[in-house]
């Protein structure tokens, strides 16, 4: 059915989290050549979280930050606000180059970067509407429920005790969040609700007071040993960091490192008293699924319900439409889904649709690395889970950027790499294959299917993660 859109309803524009902030005019582009310590390309959360914590650790260092638009335009406000402990990748992949320990200690340093976040915003004053609720997972159906039951055992394989999650009793799950379908729900309260834009605003301002210096409207046409080229003069440095994420792909050169994969959210209007009363959700936790083209949900500062999902999930040529506009038959779906979530949101209307990318390695784990010799380096690749990894990347960063070693320069995903996605069109059929395989497999374990279904094996396969 077509989604009930509010008379003020607005279709990309960034994000919904801007409409309260306003969206920024950017700040003065880079006007002509200079020197500095750290050269940083992209202002987004890697990049200002690697900005503010190598000033706190040397004030003396000049940090430049060049961004094609303004601080935090791309996925830093535009995402779904989860501060998350999951692991951006597979602890198989990372423990097979490292061991397990490895893998576990990555694990709970992802654990710990969810309380220094909120360490940071309460000591720089930034107000992020953070609410550490932890994570709902939900089962709706059989076959997820079975996935959900493995998900929960491969997490206790790999570390998680009954502290970190736990299934939830059928009463408590009713209590505390009631989801039409459910079957079986775990939490774990690693996780934490946040307003993306306010933290990455917060956070740009946070650098300035530094004496970091951001150039806004500055596109970077090229990284190279020693340089960042603008049209409007070059940087010099000794490290140029590529922090760039889901827009890694327009940079000369790096067209096939990263897959730019589009996610969308739509966001209701305020919904009333009743509409909370039926659906619960008075701990303000965060709400994903088992399902294959999955969701993701939280119940914003102002009693909305924010919920996102897939979409369209890539353009040809990795191409990426930046200012978030949302089809029409997404904005759609997204609502079915979310009505047939919480049937009383039904008499509610939608407020904003936005959509923006993320960053998606060829083996989907995500990747930190400086090279000594040519002082370049980068992080991403975040799958999704960009929010939290960020700071753990940026503080990876910092210490490799200033040669020391840590225990954060000895976590496996440092210095990983991984082969470039296939040239098109073998990599617009490889993903398209791929979620409209998902997609049929959550129609067909909607009708009662007990295990997963095989065409989702199939779409694995394409995928590889």
């Amino acid at each position: 059915m077509s989604a009930p859109l509010s008379p003020d309803f607005v279709n990309g524009e960034v994000s919904f989290w801007y409409r309260s902030l306003g969206v920024p005019a950017p700040a003065a582009p880079l006007d002509g050549h200079l020197t500095a310590d750290v050269a940083i390309v992209g202002a987004g959360y890697t990049g200002l979280w690697t900005a503010y914590y190598l000033k706190k650790t040397r004030p003396s260092l000049r940090v430049v930050m060049l961004e094609k638009e303004f601080a935090g335009f791309g996925a830093s406000g535009r995402n779904g606000g989860w501060l998350t402990g999951a692991l951006a990748g597979s602890p198989d992949r990372y423990a097979r180059t490292h061991g397990t320990d490895a893998a576990r200690r990555f694990q709970r340093a992802m654990f710990s970067a969810i309380d220094e976040v909120i360490r940071v915003a309460a000591e720089e004053g930034i107000e992020a509407d953070i609410v550490k609720g932890g994570l709902f997972t939900v089962a709706r159906g059989p076959a997820q429920a079975a996935r959900l039951r493995d998900e929960l055992a491969d997490q206790r394989e790999w570390g998680w005790t009954e502290e970190d999650v736990r299934l939830l009793s059928p009463a408590e799950m009713d209590s505390r969040l009631r989801v039409a379908e459910a079957l079986s729900a775990t939490w774990s309260p690693h996780c934490a609700r946040i307003q993306p834009a306010k933290l990455v605003r917060g956070l740009a301002e946070a650098v300035r007071r530094l004496g970091v210096e951001i150039y806004e409207r500055t596109p970077v046409t090229e990284i190279a040993p020693g340089r960042a080229v603008t049209p409007h003069g070059t940087v010099t440095a000794a490290h140029v960091l590529r922090c760039t994420e889901g827009f890694t792909a327009t940079i000369p050169g790096h067209h096939r490192d990263w897959l730019p994969m589009n996610s969308s959210m739509i966001v209701t209007e305020p919904l009333p008293a009743g509409v909370w009363a039926a659906i619960g959700w008075e701990g303000r936790e965060l709400l994903g699924d088992m399902a294959h083209y999955y969701m993701y949900a939280q119940r914003t500062a102002d009693d909305r319900i924010a919920f996102g999902g897939r979409g369209k999930p890539y353009l040809f040529g990795s191409r990426i439409d930046e200012r978030g506009h949302t089809h029409t038959w997404t904005v759609d779906a997204l609502w079915d889904l979310l009505t047939a979530f919480f049937p009383a949101v039904a008499s509610s209307r939608v407020a904003h649709a936005w959509s923006g990318v993320l960053g998606v390695p060829r083996d989907w784990c995500s990747t930190v690395h400086v090279d000594q010799a040519t002082g370049i380096g980068w992080a991403g690749g975040y799958t999704g889970h960009g929010v939290t990894t960020t700071n753990l990347a940026a503080r990876t960063l910092c210490d490799l950027v200033l040669g020391r070693d840590s225990e954060l320069t000895a976590l496996p995903w440092v210095d990983r790499r991984v082969r470039a996605w296939e040239p098109e069109p073998l990599r617009w059929l490889g993903v398209h294959s791929m979620y409209r395989l998902y997609r049929m497999a959550d129609a067909r374990e909607s009708k009662g299917m007990t295990r997963t279904s095989a065409l989702a094996r199939i779409a694995d396969m394409i995928t590889g993660h």
